[in-house]
């Protein structure tokens, strides 16, 4: 049990660090102290900073792993590696739908760099945040479990539903009633039969 107490404990700090970087009051400080400039830079930053920082806490659970609590036999391990590699083709495409140099905040560094646009067609009009939906089934379909990994897939999840509160406050701060309309009409994460929507951009 020490060992998923350590890794929760990683991936809760993790987690605070990334939120409240991710919150609003942190890039106006940067906006208002730092300018444009700074500003335009900041998703690139967070995204480096996020990988780097996230690298620890794979550490912990890699070199204290915990005591084992499953194992997927062959054929079905199989199946979950193939479930985790379609989640990974998803990943993708939903990268490649909402412009991946925009996502990795490369595209933001131009000063003349287009305004973003709300995707809603494709894996959008599905969930509302593929890119996560896609994270949690590579999480959850491993076909090896230790009490280590369960505290991180358990501290990921939570951390993936915050982000998704944060990226939720975000788009409906940039893009006002016509997000909310989406919102309406689209679930966050588990894909459910609903009517479809207009395909509107961001």
């Amino acid at each position: 049990m020490n060992a998923a107490w350590m890794t929760l404990a990683a991936v809760a700090l993790y987690g605070a660090l990334h939120s409240a970087l991710a919150s609003h009051t942190a890039k106006d400080f940067v906006r208002t102290r730092l300018g444009a400039s700074a500003n335009r830079a900041y998703r690139l930053l967070f995204n480096i900073l996020a990988g780097v920082t996230l690298l620890p806490v794979m550490a912990v659970v890699a070199f204290n792993p915990g005591s084992a609590l499953y194992r997927v036999a062959w054929p079905w391990a199989g199946v979950l590696l193939l479930g985790q590699a379609t989640a990974v083709v998803l990943l993708l495409l939903g990268l490649r739908q909402t412009d991946v140099w925009h996502f990795l905040g490369l595209r933001q560094l131009g000063a003349g760099s287009r305004a973003s646009r709300l995707v809603v067609s494709g894996l959008y009009q599905w969930v509302r945040h593929p890119l996560y939906t896609a994270g949690l089934i590579i999480l959850w379909l491993t076909p090896i479990m230790t009490s280590s990994l369960l505290a991180f897939n358990i501290g990921m999840t939570i951390y993936i539903w915050v982000g998704s509160r944060f990226e939720e406050r975000r788009l409906e701060r940039e893009f006002g009633q016509a997000y909310r309309d989406y919102r309406q009409h689209v679930p966050a994460l588990i894909p459910l039969p609903r009517p479809r929507i207009s395909s509107t951009r961001r």
